[in-house]
C-alpha cells in the first residue's frame, strides 16, 4: 500500500537554531549565501545578528582577480550587515603604489561613513600596519584617511572598548589628532585597551611633546596599554596613576634601537604607578637595544616587570656583552619574571652558567624562549633542574646556534638527553629544542 502522507524530511531541517547557526559560521560569506538558498529558517538563519558581530575585511595592494571578488563579497556583507558588528578587523596587505592607497582611502571612507550611521555596538576597531609614512601615501591621500578615521572614531568613541592602530607611522599631531577623537565628545575618554605600538613615525621623541601628555590625560579607564618607549616619561607615569590607575592591568612597552630611549624616567614614578595600580604587571620588547647602559637605563628595580624579550636579530655587535644583564639586570625581577625570550647573537661570550642561574633565580618563570649559542649540555642541566622541582618551566623552547655546517653530533645528544627525561617532557612540560647553525 502506499504512503499518502508527507515526503519525509532530512533530520538537517530539525537541527536546532542554535546548532545551525554554529554551522554558519564555519562557512564563508560565499558558502553562507548560497546555503541560505535552501528553506526559509536557513535564509533566517542568514540573517541573524550573531552571525555577523566579527568581521575581517583584507584589502589586497596586488590583488588576483579571486582575491578581488573575496574582498568585493567582504564588503559588500560588512555593509550589509553592518548594524549588527561588534569586532571589525581591516587589513591592508602590500600596498605597491600610489593608485591602490588611493583606492583603500576611498572604499574606507565610504565603508566608516556607513557604518558611523548604522551602527551603535561595536566595540572592537583594528587596522595594523598602515605605514602612512611611506612615500606611496600622498600627502592629499593620507590627510583626508586620517579625517575620514578621526570623524569615524568620534561618533563610536561612546561605545568603542579597543582600538589597534599598531603601525599607523604618522606624525605626533596626527596622532594626537586620532586619539583625541576617542574623546571629544565628552572631554574623556572610557575606552579600555589602546594599542599604539609604532604608531607615531621613527625617530620621534613623543616623551617631550605636551600635545601627547595632553591627549592622554583624557583616558581615564585604560586596563591594557601598549606604546613605544619613545613615549615613555614621568609625565606619562603620573597621567596613568591619576586618571587610570584603578583599572590598569598591563603595559606592553616596546624598545626599539631606532625609537628616541636616552631619556631618564625615575623609579620614584614608577614606584608610585606601581602602588596605586596593584594589578599592574609590565612586558618589556627589545628590539636590537642590548647595551647594558642602555638597557640599566630602562630596566628599573621598581618596576612590576612579568615578561622580558630580548632579540638581536641576528646581528652581532663586539661592544655588547650580554653577561652584566643576565647577573645585574634580570635578576631584580626574580619574584615576578614568568617569561623570558633571548634572541641573541652571542657567538663572542658563553652564557650558560649565567643563564641557568638566573633561570633557577626567577621562581615564578613559567615560559624560556632562548635562540643563542649555548653548550648542548645546557640542556640537560636545565632539565635536571627541572626535574628536581628547582625550577617551575612550563614551556621550553631553544634554538642551539652552532657555527659548524654539520650538527649531527648535537642532535645526537639532545636526542639522548631527550630520552633521559622524556617521562618529565611528555607529562609536564611543552618542549621544543633544535640545534641551527649559524655559518
Amino acid at each position: 500500500m502506499e504512503d499518502d502522507g508527507e515526503p519525509e524530511q532530512s533530520s538537517w531541517a530539525y537541527l536546532p537554531d542554535v546548532c545551525l547557526s554554529h554551522v554558519f559560521r564555519w562557512l564563508d560569506d560565499r558558502d553562507r549565501s548560497r546555503a541560505a538558498l535552501v528553506c526559509k529558517k536557513w535564509s533566517c538563519t542568514m540573517h541573524s545578528g550573531s552571525l555577523w558581530r566579527c568581521r575581517t575585511i583584507t584589502f589586497y595592494g596586488q590583488p588576483s582577480r579571486a582575491r578581488t571578488l573575496e574582498f568585493q563579497s567582504a564588503l559588500w556583507y560588512t555593509k550589509k550587515f553592518g548594524k549588527y558588528l561588534k569586532r571589525l578587523e581591516i587589513k591592508l596587505s602590500n600596498p605597491y603604489n600610489t593608485p591602490c592607497t588611493k583606492k583603500f582611502q576611498v572604499i574606507m571612507r565610504g565603508l566608516l561613513s556607513h557604518l558611523g550611521k548604522c551602527n551603535s555596538h561595536l566595540e572592537s576597531l583594528s587596522i595594523k600596519y598602515l605605514e602612512l609614512d611611506c612615500l606611496i601615501w600622498k600627502n592629499v591621500v593620507r590627510a583626508q584617511f586620517i579625517k575620514n578615521l578621526a570623524a569615524f572614531l568620534k561618533r563610536m568613541s561612546n561605545q568603542l572598548d579597543y582600538l589597534n592602530l599598531k603601525g599607523a607611522r604618522i606624525t605626533l599631531e596626527e596622532g594626537c589628532e586620532l586619539l583625541n577623537s576617542l574623546s571629544s565628545l565628552t572631554n574623556r575618554s572610557f575606552i579600555s585597551e589602546i594599542n599604539i605600538e609604532d604608531f607615531f613615525s621613527l625617530h620621534l621623541s613623543v616623551y617631550s611633546s605636551a600635545l601627547f601628555h595632553q591627549t592622554m590625560s583624557k583616558f581615564h579607564r585604560l586596563t591594557i596599554l601598549t606604546f613605544n618607549y619613545n613615549c615613555m616619561s614621568d609625565e606619562l607615569l603620573d597621567i596613568l596613576r591619576e586618571h587610570s590607575s584603578h583599572s590598569l592591568c598591563t603595559l606592553n612597552i616596546k624598545c626599539h634601537i631606532h625609537d628616541p630611549h636616552g631619556q631618564v624616567v625615575s623609579g620614584t614614578s614608577w614606584a608610585n604607578l606601581a602602588k596605586r595600580a596593584p594589578k599592574l604587571n609590565v612586558n618589556f620588547f627589545f628590539e636590537r637595544v642590548m647595551k647594558h647602559d642602555h638597557l640599566a637605563r630602562i630596566l628599573l628595580v621598581e618596576i612590576p616587570v612579568r615578561s622580558i624579550s630580548l632579540r638581536s636579530c641576528y646581528f652581532s655587535d663586539p661592544d655588547w656583552t650580554m653577561r652584566p644583564t643576565l647577573t645585574n639586570l634580570l635578576p631584580a625581577y626574580w619574584h615576578g619574571l614568568q617569561k623570558l625570550t633571548l634572541e641573541l647573537n652571542n657567538d663572542h661570550e658563553l652564557l650558560d652558567n649565567e643563564l641557568l642561574q638566573l633561570i633557577l633565580s626567577c621562581k615564578r618563570l613559567l615560559f624560556l624562549k632562548v635562540w643563542a649559542f649555548l653548550s648542548v649540555s645546557f640542556m640537560e642541566r636545565l632539565l635536571q633542574n627541572r626535574a628536581e622541582r628547582k625550577c617551575i618551566l612550563t614551556t621550553i623552547k631553544v634554538r642551539i646556534y652552532t657555527a659548524q655546517d654539520d650538527s649531527t653530533e648535537e642532535e645526537r645528544l639532545l636526542a639522548d638527553i631527550y630520552r633521559k627525561f622524556k617521562y618529565l617532557i611528555d607529562s609536564e612540560l611543552n618542549y621544543f629544542v633544535i640545534t641551527y647553525p649559524m655559518v
